[in-house]
């Protein structure tokens, strides 16, 4: 009887999540059945459940491969680059931002950053394919110091560079969001003592501002490192080409040419399997660590 009066008394909140709950069951859960794909000889013809099973061969197949390994240091380092340079842009801009004390400009550019995030890969591609081509706008300014025009996008010195960067560039904005509401809820009476105290903007940033941020900042670090070995499907496969391959080649686009070009399903399933179950052991560690270092309160659970 105690379920059903919290369940009358939240009915409108509980509502509100049904759409949510649909989404996560029909397209986070359901497909979740595939799994048995890796495990298994997988025909065409006669389904998931009638086609023979094969145990870990195609785990053995992915972990005797030498290029596995080689795709699997690709999706860690593209992933560590965008974890360490492109994490802690979102934090500083918004505390930069909060500092500005015009509200009509603290609009605009807050404005102008999320604008990135809301358009997708295809289209920012083709700009970026554009911008970095061999008679784009990067290899004009290139040629005005006397240098011959360089294929960025083809060459492996660069490909990560502008990868992380234009990263960075759709997402920063966005990703700040979260923490303009975290500095929102901060206390002002801290910052008036502050002042009273003689702290200058700077100051009150590095005492008030940034450690009024760190559970939000430890919850954040925790959950982006579900996606540690997604290093961006939608970015590399707009971007990268044969030639990069060796540097650009990730998990999920070795995935994709396993399962849906070569149709390989069973294998590209197992490496995929793998790829999950190492983000699930990432996630539970880091979150103990931080449990052990800042107290439950900066954690998930």
């Amino acid at each position: 009887m105690a379920v059903l009066k919290e369940i009358r008394k939240y009915r409108t909140l509980l509502l509100m999540m049904v759409p949510a709950m649909i989404y996560f069951l029909l397209f986070r859960y359901g497909p979740m059945y595939g799994i048995v794909l890796a495990f298994k000889d997988f025909k065409i013809t006669q389904g998931i459940w009638n086609s023979p099973w094969a145990g870990f061969k195609y785990f053995d197949m992915a972990f005797s491969d030498p290029y596995f390994y080689v795709v699997v240091k690709n999706t860690v380092i593209i992933s560590l680059y965008k974890l360490l340079f492109g994490f802690p842009v979102p934090i500083l801009f918004a505390i930069l931002l909060n500092e500005v004390r015009r509200a009509v400009f603290k609009k605009w550019v807050q404005t102008v950053s999320y604008l990135p995030y809301f358009i997708s890969w295809i289209v920012l591609g083709g700009m970026f394919l554009s911008i970095f081509s061999l008679d784009g706008l990067i290899n004009q300014i290139v040629q005005l110091f006397g240098h011959e025009p360089i294929l960025f996008l083809a060459d492996d010195a660069y490909f990560r560079t502008i990868l992380v960067s234009t990263h960075i560039f759709q997402t920063f904005g966005w990703e700040s969001v979260i923490y303009f509401a975290a500095i929102a809820g901060i206390d002002p009476q801290l910052y008036e003592a502050a002042v009273m105290d003689g702290a200058n903007r700077f100051q009150r940033a590095i005492r008030i501002t940034l450690p009024s941020l760190l559970p939000v900042i430890s919850i954040l670090f925790i959950l982006r490192m579900t996606s540690v070995l997604d290093a961006g499907f939608d970015q590399i496969f707009n971007l990268y080409s044969v030639s990069v391959y060796n540097v650009a080649d990730v998990i999920d686009t070795f995935v994709y040419r396993k399962g849906l070009v070569e149709s390989e399903y069973s294998y590209s399933t197992a490496v995929n399997l793998f790829k999950s179950v190492i983000a699930l052991v990432l996630v539970v560690g880091v979150n103990r660590i931080a449990k052990s270092a800042g107290g439950k309160e900066n954690t998930l659970w």
